[in-house]
C-alpha cells in the first residue's frame, strides 16, 4: 500500500510540474511554446543512470566508472534543462517571467523523477529490471 501512495504522490508532483511547464508557455502574456523544449530533458535524464544500473553489478561498496559516468551525464542533462530556459529569455525568445514558470517546473519535475528512484529504485520486491 506505501508504493502505491508513493506512486499516487510522485504522479501529482509531475502534474504539478507540467502544469508550471504550460503555464509559462501558454498564458496569453507570454504565448510562446519554446520551452517545451525542455521535454527532451525530462525523457532523457533517467536514460544514463537506468543504463548504468543495468549494466552493473551493486554487490561490491566501491563505486564504479560506469554509474560516475551515468551520474556524470544525468546531471549534465539536468543542468541543460536549467539553462535553456535562461537561454531563451537571453535571447529574448520568451519572458522572463515564462524563464521562472519553467524553472520552477523543472525543480519539480527533476524532484519527482529523484524521488521515482529513491522509492523505487533500490526496493527489493518492486524492480523495473524484469522489463
Amino acid at each position: 500500500m506505501a508504493g502505491i501512495k508513493a506512486l499516487i504522490s510522485l504522479s501529482f508532483g509531475g502534474a504539478i510540474g507540467l502544469m508550471f511547464l504550460m503555464l509559462g508557455c501558454a498564458l496569453p502574456l507570454y504565448n510562446q511554446y519554446w520551452p517545451l523544449f525542455v521535454l527532451f530533458f525530462y525523457v532523457l535524464s533517467p536514460i544514463p543512470y537506468c543504463i548504468a544500473r543495468r549494466l552493473v553489478d551493486d554487490t561490491d561498496a566501491m563505486s564504479n566508472a560506469c554509474k560516475e559516468l551515468a551520474i556524470f551525464l544525468t546531471t549534465g542533462i539536468v543542468v541543460s534543462a536549467f539553462g535553456l530556459p535562461i537561454v531563451f529569455a537571453r535571447a529574448r525568445l520568451i519572458e522572463w517571467g515564462a524563464c521562472a514558470l519553467v524553472l520552477t517546473g523543472n525543480t519539480v519535475i527533476f524532484a519527482t523523477i529523484f524521488g521515482f528512484f529513491l522509492v523505487f529504485g533500490s526496493n527489493d520486491d518492486f524492480s523495473w529490471q524484469q522489463w
